[in-house]
């Protein structure tokens, strides 16, 4: 057990070290030899990540004005770049040592529940080849969908560049506009966005954007070196609050039933997820597209999926259910925080 929780950690901070996250990359090392912490991140409840709770846990502390000379190491938090030359972890272990008590509560009792509201730069592609596709106006129910910022996928501005070339989708006056560079030969489809009749989300554990521990604890899972994530992320926040769009809290699956009924029969229908499934063992997964595949024995419902796997990574696919035959196909591959889109429709 103690091998292969110090192997967790360097595969952690080697995943740090490609995602260009130089200060997880050096905390993931120094947990990776200190005994003490490692049992600390431990303390998650099972199925939730331990290097993802301990560094959201200590990032919470200081987002919530916790002083200790670690915050200078913390881009989003502090003016300037951080120091060069000093060693964050020793910082960091000191930290974890005098706030023992409150970070062990937060890992205990939090989840890894991130909404990336880039990703709509991808999603919003795909709704209007949807659109195109099955007319509108749209019914969307989206499983898991944390705080919901992807439920508001039509108010976001975004541009797609290729090149000296910029193409724009959403509205003017958006408070949040999207970047996303446009690969291959295709830009995604533009133009107005299909009307959207209703929008639902289904979570497990749902975000509440108007508590003031839950919106600082979505803040705290961005990794600080990141800085644009976090100011995409209060942007969301912020445009969410103003017109929430609906989540029912509970099991997606003993949900869908009865959200999958209420759309009209006539209009056009449509379960989408991002980056959720990975979570799901084999029979959950499973048990998703048998919900599906009766549902599309009385009407036709659409299924778009941007998720990663091992054959098809960051793909965003677009499946019909209709008579109990599942039509699939890929619509584009993307990064999975919305920076690029390769669109192959």
């Amino acid at each position: 057990m103690e091998t292969r929780s110090v192997g967790y950690w360097n595969y952690f901070a080697e995943e740090a070290r490609l995602a260009g996250a130089p200060l997880y990359e050096r905390l993931a090392q120094g947990v990776a030899g200190d005994e003490r912490l490692r049992a600390l991140a431990n303390e998650a409840r099972e199925g939730q990540p331990p290097a993802n709770l301990l560094f959201a846990a200590v990032h919470f502390l200081l987002l919530r004005g916790a002083e200790h000379p670690l915050r200078r190491h913390y881009a989003n938090l502090t003016v300037g770049a951080p120091p060069t030359g000093e060693d964050p972890f020793p910082l960091f272990a000191d930290f974890c040592a005098r706030h023992e008590d409150a970070l062990c509560a937060l890992i205990r009792s939090r989840v890894t529940n991130t909404n990336e509201a880039g990703r709509s730069a991808t999603l919003a592609a795909g709704f209007r080849a949807l659109g195109a596709e099955a007319g509108e106006p749209l019914h969307l129910i989206e499983i898991g969908p944390s705080a919901g910022l992807n439920l508001i996928w039509d108010r976001y501005r975004i541009g797609y560049r290729r090149g000296a070339e910029e193409r724009f989708a959403g509205p003017r006056e958006a408070r949040l506009a999207l970047k996303c560079e446009a690969r291959g030969e295709r830009f995604p489809p533009l133009g107005p966005a299909p009307r959207v009749a209703s929008r639902i989300g289904l979570e497990r554990d749902p975000v509440d954007l108007a508590d003031a521990n839950d919106r600082d604890w979505l803040k705290a899972l961005v990794w600080p070196d990141r800085v644009e994530r976090f100011q995409r992320l209060e942007a969301a926040i912020a445009m969410f609050v103003e017109a929430p769009a609906p989540i029912r809290a509970g099991d997606a699956l003993s949900l869908l039933p009865e959200a999958l009924a209420e759309a009209p029969q006539d209009e056009s229908l449509c379960v989408y997820h991002s980056f959720v499934t990975y979570q799901f063992d084999g029979p959950t997964r499973a048990a998703l597209n048998d919900v599906l595949t009766a549902a599309g024995l009385r009407r036709t419902v659409w299924r778009m999926s941007f998720e990663g796997s091992a054959h098809n990574r960051n793909a965003l696919t677009l499946r019909r259910y209709r008579d109990g035959v599942v039509e699939e196909r890929l619509l584009a591959r993307s990064h999975p925080h919305g920076g690029w889109i390769e669109w192959l429709a």
